[in-house]
């Protein structure tokens, strides 16, 4: 573990870390918000679409929040760093910034691009281990709001609670997702199923708590890539608690986010405090 830089905020630190990663054979990154005092809890938080350890730490304005519930956050990088495989670099939704926290399974991303394993395992055992936390939640956005979705779903022991922004619900069926899984998981949709929210919900999973999720009705990615209703049907025919918030001229962009960041952080305090 090595401590990058750290900055003081709202009596807390933000800060930036770096490590070897045992499941992507590189050196990854993530930021850290540590409020001062007795921490309760960790909610992890995933990023979309091209983006690093940085946006969420930088923009998202949840160090507030955060500190009033003395709770940490972890905001990883979305993808192995400094591989050079063919395509990685080609397009901004599959291979780097695009990792879909998914374990790969077709070559050459197979040895690296394993980030469903690096969350729930490595950063999740480093939560435990290093930061001391035991009571440890998940949010994301867009695809990290699939994978926090999956995730929970999927290890329903292991987080207290789950919420999403403009989360990427069925990605087996949308033009995202089915770039992403084809590339990484090869032609057998069978395979996509462990990595599809709405599947893993008609297919038995369920999280014990109310899933939260916020979308923007000006979201530019709502009718194609995001298909919130989806979520919503799923969730009715398979009994899933959960609560989604249509909100009217908000887009994709952290600046909805932040609006609704203290939602979020309250959600979580209230399933990781009780």
């Amino acid at each position: 573990m090595k401590l990058i830089k750290t900055h003081k905020n709202f009596e807390g630190q933000t800060q930036f870390w770096s490590h070897d990663s045992t499941f992507t054979k590189t050196e990854m990154k993530f930021s850290t918000f540590i409020p001062s005092g007795k921490v309760k809890g960790c909610i992890i938080w995933l990023s979309g679409l091209t983006c690093n350890e940085e946006n969420f730490i930088t923009k998202a304005g949840a160090q507030k929040y955060l500190a009033e519930h003395h709770l940490m956050v972890i905001a990883p990088d979305t993808s192995p760093r400094g591989l050079d495989l063919p395509g990685e670099h080609e397009s901004y939704d599959f291979g780097s910034g695009a990792g879909f926290y998914v374990n790969a399974e077709v070559a050459p991303y197979n040895d690296n691009y394993k980030m469903y394993s690096y969350i729930n395992e490595e950063l999740y055992g480093i939560v435990q281990n290093y930061f001391k936390q035991e009571k440890i939640s998940i949010m994301g956005h867009s695809m990290g709001g699939h994978g926090a979705l999956v995730i929970a779903l999927r290890n329903p022991h292991k987080y207290q609670a789950v919420s999403a922004f403009s989360p990427i619900v069925n990605p087996s069926e949308v033009p995202w997702g089915i770039k992403a899984f084809t590339g990484y998981l090869g032609e057998d949709k069978k395979k996509w199923d462990d990595y599809d929210a709405c599947t893993l919900l008609k297919n038995g999973h369920q999280h014990s708590t109310s899933i939260l999720i916020h979308q923007g009705l000006k979201d530019d990615f709502l009718k194609e890539q995001l298909k919130t209703e989806r979520f919503e049907s799923a969730a009715k025919e398979s009994g899933q608690k959960y609560q989604v918030n249509m909100c009217d001229e908000y887009d994709h962009s952290y600046y909805f986010i932040a609006t609704f960041m203290e939602d979020h952080v309250k959600h979580h305090s209230s399933y990781i405090i009780s």
